[in-house]
């Protein structure tokens, strides 16, 4: 790839001083040599494009600013009555203006935002909420021109949207780049519309990455180049004017930037892109669990060498259960690639094609097995119930106290009380203790515990059985399987004598 002008680094060092003639000829080479290393070294951690100019004029045709119109209906409630010659009388007038029948017709509202050309036949990327519920989009290019355009199809998980406008003519547009590729420190260049001030252009750098919001699929490249309302939907782009994300929040306490920008990795947003064009809708895999991030003491609990996997806590009916994973398994590898973490497997799963069958790695009973599960599509399982299929559970009146819990067998006094199903089954947290480690790890009264050590707790003596075989093996931590208004969820508790 040929060098970009934007890009070349000024040198900027000093002749090295000449070394002392005391020094001898040995020792006054080498420390020249060193003086000259140290100034290389210093002016390359200095180094800094010497301009964007070059580089804001080779993108910006390609990036533009979006107009959209939006139909809001009108108040049909009772008008305020103003008494003639009050000094709200003239606001209602004005603003309000409402009919002679106490009616306000319905108003348009306009918003502004940014995008960017990633094709020459006009497919345009913005943010979903640019052109949430517009009636109208207009394009308005580096030119001038102006062009109407239509949605393709929008991800409101990663705030994507794709565009499309109708042009006699090809379009500039502009390529994504390796967003993986980004390191902390790198320069960056951002583009938009902010605050609806035209095309305008900001600089910084990278300043971390995978960054989480609120998404599943969140992962985020920060940046400190000023990003303000307007500048939603623009192009964030590496020195060699490529598009490494696409600008969408901020993190400012006012309203404007404070150097705290987010911008979606162009990793996620060419996977959106390419499905949106395809489907006009996104097509994500979908595994069927639920499941939790796997802390030390849960790690020492189960036996695992390392903290790390996805924790599955549910197994609803679904490609996993069709697989055969089971509930207390720990998903250590995805299709040939380690899972660190939830959030890790939850992107992975995302971004691999409905239908593809794949091999997971888990660890169940201190051993490891392999898997191979056929993924499912996500968004037409989502809201997928929990299968419930459960044995009667044997009341038992007594009570206990146990690792800072009161403990009772679920009744079906208790199941009417607690709203839960007559299949639920389990040990109740009457009462709790608010000094012990229980507590501290966020368990409550009106919990139900329903596994001891990835089995099964029906009554108090299956509990205390499962205590003892975890310290007569070593353990120091039991792990607990706690459903709350239905949700599963694992916590490891110390099971070390008092």
């Amino acid at each position: 790839m040929q060098e970009d002008p934007s890009v070349t680094s000024q040198a900027i060092s000093n002749p090295a001083r000449p070394a002392p003639t005391w020094l001898g000829p040995a020792r006054a080479l080498a420390l020249a040599a060193a003086l000259a290393l140290g100034q290389a070294s210093g002016a390359l951690a200095r180094a800094a494009p010497e301009s964007f100019a070059d580089l804001a004029e080779q993108v910006s045709p390609a990036v533009v600013n979006i107009t959209t119109s939006t139909t809001i209906a009108g108040h049909t409630g009772v008008t305020p009555m103003v008494p003639p010659g009050s000094p709200f009388e003239d606001f209602f007038r004005d603003f309000m203006n409402p009919d002679r029948d106490g009616t306000r017709p319905p108003r348009r509202s306009q918003a502004l935002g940014s995008g960017f050309v990633i094709s020459p036949d006009g497919y345009i990327v913005t943010n979903n909420h640019v052109i949430e519920k517009a009636d109208e989009i207009t394009i308005e290019f580096f030119s001038g021109t102006t062009l109407k355009a239509s949605v393709v199809g929008t991800d409101p998980n990663t705030d994507i949207a794709l565009l499309k406008v109708e042009s006699d003519s090809p379009l500039p547009f502009v390529s994504f780049g390796e967003s993986d590729a980004m390191r902390v420190g790198d320069w960056v260049m951002a583009m938009g519309n902010p605050l609806g001030q035209g095309f305008s252009v900001s600089a910084g750098i990278i300043s971390a990455r995978g960054r989480a919001l609120s998404g599943s699929y969140d992962d985020y490249l920060q940046t400190d180049a000023a990003i303000n309302r307007g500048n939603s939907g623009g192009p964030l782009f590496n020195m060699a004017g490529e598009v490494v994300g696409v600008n969408t929040a901020i993190l400012s306490p006012n309203g404007g930037s404070i150097g705290i920008g987010f911008a979606m990795s162009a990793t996620v947003v060419t996977n959106v892109v390419d499905q949106l064009k395809e489907f006009g809708e996104t097509r994500r895999g979908w595994l069927g669990v639920r499941i939790q991030d796997v802390t030390p003491d849960m790690a020492e609990a189960m036996g695992l060498e390392e903290a790390r996997g996805a924790l599955v806590t549910d197994v609803p009916e679904g490609p996993a259960a069709e697989a055969g994973m089971e509930q207390g398994d720990v998903i250590l590898s995805f299709d040939g690639v380690t899972v660190d973490d939830t959030r890790g497997l939850v992107r992975q799963v995302g971004n691999t094609a409905v239908g593809k069958t794949v091999k997971l790695t888990v660890f169940r009973g201190g051993e490891t097995e392999t898997l191979d599960v056929t993924l499912g599509r996500r968004e037409t399982a989502e809201g997928a119930v929990p299968a419930v299929a459960s044995p009667d559970t044997p009341e038992e009146p007594d009570t206990r106290e146990m690792l800072g819990m009161t403990l009772a067998p679920l009744t079906d006094a208790l199941r009417e009380q607690l709203e839960l199903g007559a299949g639920a089954e389990g040990l109740v947290v009457q009462d709790i203790d608010e000094a012990r480690e229980a507590y501290e790890k966020g368990l409550r009264a009106g919990d139900l515990i329903t596994e001891a050590g990835q089995r099964k707790v029906l009554t108090i003596a299956d509990l205390e059985a499962r205590i003892f075989e975890a310290r007569d093996a070593g353990r120091k931590s039991l792990l607990l399987l706690v459903r709350r208004d239905g949700e599963p969820r694992f916590v490891a508790l110390s099971v070390a004598e008092d």
